[in-house]
């Protein structure tokens, strides 16, 4: 909203962050603090800082173009399922966040075919692979607390792009928890890219590979999906 309003019509606002959503792994990524008259504190006291944004230009559940803006992950295949997934469930808000993201994940995951796509990063040559997860990160968590992008930078006016290949189903199950430290930079279903632009496209059946889309914890439309690097886009204070 305050790209739309501000940013693109040349007008500036800044932002402060209090973290009361379901999964709040944008403010868990600032360090910021849920109690609120801490966060207000920190609010007050901060300096402004620039940070980049996203945006997105994808397919929508009726089969029309559509763009948003994102700040912290925007990503496909498992991650839109299990959004869709969580944010349907009766438990939300009542049950740890993590506990229900990390559940979720693993039932959709069972229930997930793989799929193929083609990744083009800027210029580069484009990438085949079935996956089960492509993330375009700007921030580094999402999903509750799984920090899928540990080297991310919000002010490096790049994202970090993680793949997550087909294997197993079981052994990536249990190797999930590794996301939640990071600690899965070498693993062999991973490829950890950079850049500025990223378009992902449904490889072979159209129908059948345009995965899911999941943007900063929603699910709005499904792949094809260009994401492009908005540099210092926002001002934050944290």
């Amino acid at each position: 909203g305050l790209l739309q309003a501000f940013v693109e019509s040349g007008r500036t606002a800044e932002l402060g962050l209090l973290p009361c959503g379901a999964g709040i792994d944008f403010a868990r990524g600032l360090g910021l603090s849920g109690e609120v008259d801490l966060a207000l504190k920190r609010i007050a006291d901060a300096k402004a800082h620039n940070v980049d944004a996203g945006r997105i230009s994808y397919v929508d559940d009726h089969g029309a173009l559509a763009s948003r803006h994102f700040i912290n992950i925007a990503s496909l295949g498992l991650s839109g399922a299990t959004d869709r997934a969580v944010n349907a469930d009766k438990r939300k808000g009542k049950v740890s966040a993590k506990a229900l993201f990390y559940w979720r994940t693993v039932w959709e995951f069972m229930r997930y075919r793989f799929q193929d796509v083609v990744i083009t990063v800027d210029d580069g040559v484009p990438v085949e692979a079935r996956v089960a997860l492509v993330a375009v990160a700007n921030g580094k968590f999402f999903g509750g607390g799984m920090m899928i992008a540990p080297d991310a930078e919000l002010d490096d006016g790049q994202f970090d792009i993680v793949i997550l290949r087909a294997a197993g189903k079981l052994k990536l199950i249990w190797d999930i928890r590794l996301l939640y430290g990071g600690r899965h930079r070498n693993h062999p279903a991973i490829t950890i890219l950079r850049g500025k632009k990223v378009v992902v496209e449904p490889l072979g059946d159209a129908q059948k590979n345009a995965a899911l889309l999941d943007v900063d914890g929603e699910s709005p439309g499904r792949i094809p999906a260009t994401f492009e690097i908005l540099p210092g886009a926002l001002t934050l204070r944290y």
